[in-house]
């Protein structure tokens, strides 16, 4: 009973030390990005419109929120993380945004069903989307727009800037705001485009037909045979 009692007090003081570290423990908060006021699109019959492919820089798929630094260099937090992750927060928000600045409800992302034809499809490739304590929220991306056939219509260069007051729910609504001005500008340029009448065929040429020569008239007269000896017992003439 002497050894037993010290090693059950021993094992009881290190259940309830790390009962009491994890209560101390706070939980890491999770964030997403926001919608604002992005409605519901009404209009069933509105403009068809493909969403992506959407492509997002690698270091924008992580799971802890970065924080750009005073020298530029990111920093992962260990306090804040992404709910369902940045990139597929990114893929909702354009759809929710481009879906009510349409007013339509038909919008797809990438890749589509069988037989989904669209009067316009964005590429969007977004290469910065961050912010820091000190640092701005900043989104640098490229769109390209491309018409019913899938001919290039626009493509363009955009970088956008967001203040915020520093801490992290403030960080995060400050890069919502970015990609819902990101939305709005696409918004204006998809208009013109998917509301194009499909411009017409050209008619395909046909192969020219080669013309057969005409036969040039025998000005030499009819052929008369010449007439060929053959020597035999008798002289024959053969024609």
């Amino acid at each position: 009973m002497t050894v037993v009692r010290p090693v059950a007090l021993f094992l009881t003081t290190l259940l309830v030390l790390s009962g009491c570290s994890l209560l101390q423990q706070k939980p890491v908060p999770l964030y997403q990005l926001d919608s604002g006021e992005a409605l519901t699109p009404t209009r069933e019959n509105g403009v068809t419109v493909l969403i992506g492919p959407i492509s997002v820089a690698d270091y924008l798929r992580q799971q802890n929120l970065l924080q750009r630094q005073a020298d530029g260099s990111l920093v992962a937090a260990q306090d804040a993380r992404w709910a369902s992750g940045l990139a597929n927060d990114i893929d909702q928000q354009m759809l929710r945004q481009l879906a009510w600045r349409l007013d339509s409800q038909r919008l797809a992302l990438a890749p589509a069903a069988p037989g989904f034809s669209a009067d316009a499809q964005v590429m969007l490739t977004i290469t910065r989307l961050d912010s820091g304590p000190t640092q701005p929220a900043v989104l640098e991306a490229q769109w390209r727009l491309l018409d019913r056939r899938g001919q290039l219509r626009d493509s363009r260069l955009i970088r956008l800037e967001e203040a915020h007051g520093g801490a992290l729910a403030e960080q995060v609504k400050a890069q919502s705001l970015l990609l819902q001005r990101l939305a709005a500008e696409l918004a204006v340029a998809i208009q013109p485009i998917a509301a194009a009448d499909p411009a017409p065929e050209a008619p395909r040429k046909k192969a020219p037909v080669a013309k057969a020569k005409p036969q040039e008239p025998d000005t030499a007269g009819p052929k008369i045979p010449v007439a060929e000896p053959i020597k035999i017992d008798t002289e024959v003439f053969r024609f």
